[in-house]
């Protein structure tokens, strides 16, 4: 077994077990973010008009811990349906600060296969510009699709 596939493997198995959800999220975040010693990682909830954190692993938490679906990196990653990369956000007039030191971000958004709706998403941000390269871009997208469970744990409203 490769390495990626022993990081998905592990995630699959976290987000199915027995913890609670948020404790989940938690380990979701931690083991996301220490795939590329990146800065920062928020797990996030989608609903119809807002998105709110679940758990973040890194030096504190976001300035907007719930902000309207429409706004920032992550309102792009919910129409599109797509992962954004922000190589620099200091270029970019779509980026909600979230914290003054982050130079690039990527947002992964986490599809409900069922419905085709955003339902959370992935955030990842580093202190240094044009930190994601291809295969980070594509080791998250896999991470999203291993931890979509996840959120089938979701009450919803």
């Amino acid at each position: 077994m490769s390495c990626t596939e022993e990081i998905l493997e592990r995630i699959r198995s976290m987000v199915t077990g027995t913890d609670r959800r948020s404790e989940k999220a938690k380990q979701l975040a931690q083991a996301v973010q220490g795939l590329g010693n990146y800065r920062w990682t928020g797990v996030y909830d989608v609903g119809d008009e807002m998105v709110s954190i679940i758990a973040y692993s890194g030096p504190g938490a976001p300035a907007y811990p719930t902000f309207p679906a429409t706004r920032g990196l992550t309102g792009v990653a919910i129409r599109e349906k797509a992962t954004v990369l922000a190589g620099d956000v200091r270029a970019d007039p779509r980026y909600l600060t979230a914290f003054g030191s982050t130079l690039s971000e990527i947002i992964v958004p986490i599809v409900n296969p069922q419905s085709g709706k955003v339902i959370g998403t992935i955030d990842v941000e580093s202190e240094r510009a044009n930190a994601f390269s291809p295969r980070d871009q594509q080791l998250l997208e896999e991470c999203a699709r291993a931890a979509l469970p996840l959120w089938s744990e979701r009450v919803e409203p």
